[in-house]
Formats: structure tokens, C-alpha cells, sequence
């Protein structure tokens, strides 16, 4: 998000307080070059002239050194796409510059659906944003600098945020589609946005450069090119300076956005109840409460988080939003990702995290039995709740201890008959009363702590506990981990060991038996 002096200080530079500068000024410069206009202006404007390319040195010439072309062949368009590789080779070779060449064959990667899309331009874009994102992080560590010294340059214009923002306000979109192309995100810098491709064009022909043309840019039955013939060419006539208008609204639209965006991560991270591997669990009485503006985005987080490749549309985000208000429900989102509501949480899921929805659910605890006789050591239990996973079943029940008995002995004698197999813990201590209550049930998570019954307080990682108890790898996740709530501690690790918060003491009256019978 940039603030007062990085937008308004005109390219000016600020001294870091060493004096020395910073490794952003040193990083390796990848050029995206297709060999179209726009991209050929790029790279010869890098090789020539000033450019703010976002590295604390403001508007300046780039090191030779520093600069790496990168042309991605889509195999696309047959003998044309060769001609435009050759092109790029040659450009790059005649301003002294090393290229990088990655051929993929994007309309089979498309038909196979390997990334989640059968958008062929949708497919491209992550084709080519990932081999630029590659090629960065192995000039860095060939350069033994940090990954975020490294900066990738796009060609997009005036043009190209122009149709963008026609493109996402017919297809529906929100703020941060409307603000267009941003000016940077992350290690992309776009620093050609001031600029329309007429001038680049101009600037070409002054210099005596050619370039390539590709001949579906002419076809309107894609979007894009539909909105540049067709939407901006008549919006120019109505105000010629259609551009910088529109430049400067999407300013103001991208700088409101990343500030909500910002707001939304600080809820989203207080919202947040449990996140595991394709698993996101969202506290839904109080998202319902937030502003709608930052619940959307914080839905958009939690569904990304959990699923990267699901792409939302904004009625996707309305209907969880319905469901959560609701307090009950859930959604089928793409990719095969699902959002639920229950219990007073918003548990958005991937499809493989799906696949193993056997592992976790709430296992409920049912009130005290009424008035009933008594047995030496504790009142004769009532129902059981039941709780069936993958591996086998949870049961838990409340039981009263009798006047004169010993609670802690009660609980050491039940461990050893059932082998850990069930365990006595005080229901107090795991927040349930004598009207019951529920427990919620999942597998271990990443950095997951608690404190071993035993060892006296002594926290230890939960990952650890599984590997000294010779747990394979492969068997970890279906581990039942029985918890006071979806973001509450460990009560018990079935069969392992219960946590000493929960233990039995002599002072305990109400008990929670826990029982584990694997299949």
C-alpha cells in the first residue's frame, strides 16, 4: 500500500539511514518480452533509458547486468510463435542482454486441466507469470541475494488498464477488479502504466524498431480485444483523454483496496478458529457481525487459503455470506471446494481436505442422567454421545463421582484397564458442564502444542508427541485430536496421552469418560 511520499514525491528517492544501498537497487530485472509492441518498447527502454522500477533508486537507468529476458512460446500459433521466439533472441542478443526461452504446450496443459482451468488465455497467463517467477528465483540464488531483491517487468499500458477495468465491469467484479492493473504486486512492477501504446508505437518507429504482430489480436470474439475495438475506441471519441482518467480513477480504486484489504487481513486473523491443510475455520457469529465490505474479503481469504485454485465469483461470496448470516448451510464452490456452516463455525474445505472429512466433526457430550443409584465409586453414567471417523469411533459421557470416593485414583485405575484406550478427564477443566456440551474432533495440526499428562505442565509439540510414539507418517492425519472447541486446547490425543490441564483431581466432581475404538 503506498503511502503519501511514495506516490507524490515525483520518483524521488529516499537514502536508506546506513547509506548503503539496499539489495532491491542490486536484484536481478526479468523482462517478460513477447516481441509484440508494447513488449519491445520494454525492453529497449530498459536497455536505454530511465525507468522507476520500484527499487528505492526512483527513476534511473538499470545495469545492464542486471537485466534477463524471459519469452514464453505458448505453441499456439504454429510457425508465428517460432518467428516471434527468433525475434525475441534476436532483439535481446542486439541490446546485449541474456534471454531465457520456456516452450510449453499451453493448449494441452488447458485441455488436461492440470491448473484447475480450461481457459486457454487463463493457462498462458499462469504459464508465463510462473516461468517469470522461476527464472527470478534462480538468478537470485545464483547471485546470493534474497528472492524479494528481484523484480519482473510487465509491458502493460494505458490501454491495457483501460480494457481491464471494462473487462472485469462486464464480466462483474468488486473493487479490487475494478482498480485494474496495479502499478506493482509484490515483484511485478508494471512501469510502462503512464504510458499508451500509441507512444510506445511512436517511440518505436523514431528508432527505426520493428516488431511482431499477432493476428488474434484482431478477433473481437475475445474479450478483450472486443473491448478494445469495440467499448474504448468509442469511449475515446466522447473524451479523447479517456486514458488518464481512467489511469487516475484506478489509482484511487487500487489504493482504497489494498487499505481494506489490509483491514480484512487483521479480522481475518482474529476470526480465524483452525487452519490445516486444505482446511480454513472461521468464527461465523462474528463474521456475521463485521461490515459486509471486510467480511467479503475475509470470505475471499478464507476460500483462497484453503483452496488456491478455486476462482470466486462475487455470487459464490453473497451465498456464503447468506449461510453465515443464516447460522446454518453450506455452499459448493469451484474446484470442488465447499463452504459450511456449523456450530458456529464457517468451515471453508478443498476437495482433497474432503476426501478426508472422516477425520474431524463435533462429538457431543450429553447431559447428566437424572437421579439415579449409586455405585461404589461413580453414579451409573447415561447416554453416550458417538462420533464416527475414518479410523474408528469417539464416545464421550459424563459420569458424577460418588461422596467419599477418589476421583484421581478412579482415573488412574480406568487408564491401565482400558490400556489408554479411555480415559477419565474432569469435565470442568474441558469446559463442560452437567448439561453437556460438544468436543471438537480433527487431526494434528502444523506447530499444535499441549502439555502431556505426566510431565508436569511441560508443553510439547504435538508433532513430536507422534513421532515417540512411532506414529508413520502416513497415519498421522487420521490421529483423533479431541479439543475443547474448534480453536480450543487439547484435551486428548486418542490413544496416546490426555493433556495434564485436563486431569483428574481429587477435587473433580463431574468426570468426562472418553473412549477410542479403532476399526
Amino acid at each position: 500500500m503506498p503511502s503519501v511520499s511514495s506516490r507524490y514525491a515525483h520518483g524521488q528517492s529516499f537514502e536508506r539511514p546506513s547509506g548503503r544501498p539496499g539489495p532491491e537497487s542490486r536484484g536481478p530485472v526479468v523482462l517478460m518480452v513477447s516481441g509484440g509492441a508494447d513488449s519491445t518498447a520494454l525492453l529497449v527502454l530498459a536497455a536505454t533509458a530511465a525507468l522507476d522500477i520500484v527499487d528505492g533508486r526512483g527513476e534511473a537507468v538499470i545495469a545492464r547486468e542486471r537485466l534477463h529476458v524471459l519469452h514464453v512460446n505458448h505453441q499456439l500459433r504454429g510457425i508465428d510463435a517460432d518467428e516471434d521466439e527468433e525475434f525475441v533472441r534476436g532483439l535481446a542478443a542486439r541490446y546485449g542482454i541474456p534471454a531465457t526461452v520456456r516452450r510449453v504446450d499451453v493448449a494441452k496443459l488447458a485441455a488436461s486441466a492440470q491448473l484447475g482451468d480450461t481457459n486457454v488465455e487463463n493457462v498462458a497467463r499462469e504459464v508465463r507469470y510462473a516461468a517469470a517467477n522461476q527464472l527470478a528465483n534462480e538468478l537470485c540464488a545464483a547471485a546470493g541475494l534474497p528472492r524479494s531483491s528481484a523484480r519482473i517487468l510487465t509491458a502493460h499500458t494505458a490501454n491495457d488498464r483501460a480494457e481491464t477495468f471494462f473487462m472485469h465491469a462486464i464480466k462483474g467484479s468488486g473493487a479490487q477488479g475494478l482498480s485494474s492493473i496495479p502499478r506493482r504486486r509484490n515483484r511485478i512492477v508494471r512501469p510502462l502504466l503512464g504510458r499508451t501504446h500509441e507512444q510506445l508505437c511512436d517511440l518505436l518507429r523514431m528508432r527505426g524498431i520493428v516488431w511482431r504482430e499477432d493476428a488474434t489480436n484482431a478477433d473481437t470474439r475475445y474479450l478483450r480485444n472486443f473491448v478494445r475495438h469495440e467499448i474504448v475506441s468509442l469511449a475515446r471519441q466522447r473524451n479523447p483523454r479517456l486514458f488518464e482518467s481512467m489511469a487516475a480513477t484506478c489509482d484511487i480504486l487500487s489504493d482504497e483496496d489494498a487499505y481494506l484489504t489490509q483491514v480484512a487481513s487483521r479480522a481475518y486473523r482474529a476470526l480465524e478458529r483452525r487452519h490445516g491443510q486444505g482446511l480454513v475455520a472461521l468464527d461465523a457469529a462474528r463474521l456475521a457481525a463485521a461490515d459486509v465490505a471486510i467480511a467479503r474479503r475475509v470470505v475471499r481469504m478464507a476460500v483462497l487459503d484453503a483452496c488456491p485454485q478455486c476462482r470466486l465469483d462475487a455470487r459464490h461470496v453473497a451465498r456464503i455470506l447468506e449461510v453465515v448470516a443464516a447460522g446454518e448451510g453450506s455452499v459448493s464452490l469451484p474446484a470442488g471446494a465447499d463452504a459450511r456452516v456449523t456450530y458456529g463455525a464457517l468451515f471453508v474445505r478443498s476437495r482433497e481436505a474432503q476426501g478426508h472429512a472422516d477425520t474431524s466433526g463435533w462429538l457431543e457430550v450429553p447431559r447428566l442422567p437424572g437421579p439415579a443409584g449409586a455405585s461404589a465409586s461413580l453414579v451409573a453414567p447415561g447416554a453416550a454421545g458417538l462420533l464416527s471417523l475414518g479410523a474408528g469411533t469417539l464416545t464421550a459421557r459424563l459420569r458424577e463421582v460418588s461422596a467419599g470416593s477418589a476421583p484421581e485414583s478412579l482415573a488412574r485405575a480406568h487408564a491401565r484397564e482400558w490400556d489408554g484406550l479411555s480415559v477419565l478427564l474432569d469435565a470442568a477443566a474441558c469446559g463442560i458442564g452437567q448439561l453437556g456440551g460438544r468436543l471438537w474432533v480433527s487431526g494434528p495440526e502444523v506447530g499444535e502444542v499441549l502439555c502431556p499428562l505426566g510431565m508436569h505442565g511441560q508443553s510439547k509439540k504435538l508433532s513430536d508427541l507422534l513421532i515417540d510414539a512411532k506414529v508413520p507418517a502416513s497415519e498421522r492425519a487420521a490421529v483423533p485430536v479431541v479439543r475443547a472447541g474448534v480453536s480450543g486446547p487439547v484435551l486428548w490425543v486418542a490413544p496416546l496421552r490426555a493433556d495434564e490441564r485436563a486431569r483428574v483431581t481429587d477435587a473433580s466432581r463431574v468426570l468426562l469418560e472418553l473412549a477410542w475404538r479403532p476399526k
